[in-house]
């Protein structure tokens, strides 16, 4: 069954689509304020969808009920990690993107984004993605079940365009993760652009700034 998704669209006859992967506990209307934001005069027309996740327990939080791309066990979030969770995540993201296919928008005019969680499966499920994608955009996250990517990712995808944000001082996701992330996917052949900002675990106004002027280029090519 298709995920539920908050969408929103910048014009009529959209030519690209933009499917944003919200943060843990959180649900698709995370960010969809900062469309305004992120989307420049001129370009053509883009759909965003923000899809949310699945509820599931969540063993970090108590076991807690709440959306969550995958189950994190503990505080070492690169560990232990939840397999079964990440792909079946994973082959939503594929059903979303196909979604957009159906709907008239190529594969090739489809950007994959994330933030923290959705900021990982954004990684997982694009560079697995057996169609070439316009882009992915991972803010604040890393990339699981890294390993495994060796055999599993997309030749379609090996030169994808890359877009990673991290905040200096994220105490949720440390910076590491994501430089560790950086220099596994640099050491398989692929150049994802790295962007660090003096931030914790957010979004701040110079990274928006910076997204607005990569997705921008990703359409102008």
């Amino acid at each position: 069954m298709p995920l539920p998704c908050v969408e929103t669209q910048t014009g009529a006859n959209p030519q690209w689509a933009v499917i944003w992967l919200h943060g843990l506990g959180a649900d698709g209307n995370d960010f969809s304020p900062i469309v305004p934001e992120l989307v420049a005069p001129g370009w053509p027309a883009i759909r965003f969808v923000f899809p949310h996740a699945p509820v599931r327990r969540v063993t970090i939080n108590g076991g807690m009920p709440m959306r969550a791309w995958y189950d994190i066990t503990g505080m070492e979030i690169a560990q232990r990690q939840d397999e079964s969770g990440i792909r079946e995540s994973i082959a939503q993201v594929d059903e979303l993107i196909a979604n957009e296919v159906a709907r008239g928008i190529p594969a090739a005019n489809v950007i994959l984004a994330g933030f923290s969680q959705g900021a990982a499966i954004a990684l997982s499920a694009g560079l697995r993605h057996a169609q070439r994608l316009g882009g992915i955009i991972a803010l604040s996250g890393y990339l699981p079940l890294h390993l495994k990517l060796v055999d599993e990712r997309s030749t379609a995808n090996q030169d994808v365009p890359v877009f990673i944000g991290h905040g200096s001082v994220d105490p949720v996701v440390p910076q590491t993760l994501g430089m560790l992330s950086r220099d596994f996917l640099r050491d398989l052949g692929h150049a994802p652009d790295w962007h660090s900002y003096a931030m914790a675990h957010q979004v701040c106004a110079e990274e928006i700034a910076d997204l607005r002027a990569w997705i921008g280029a990703r359409i102008a090519g």
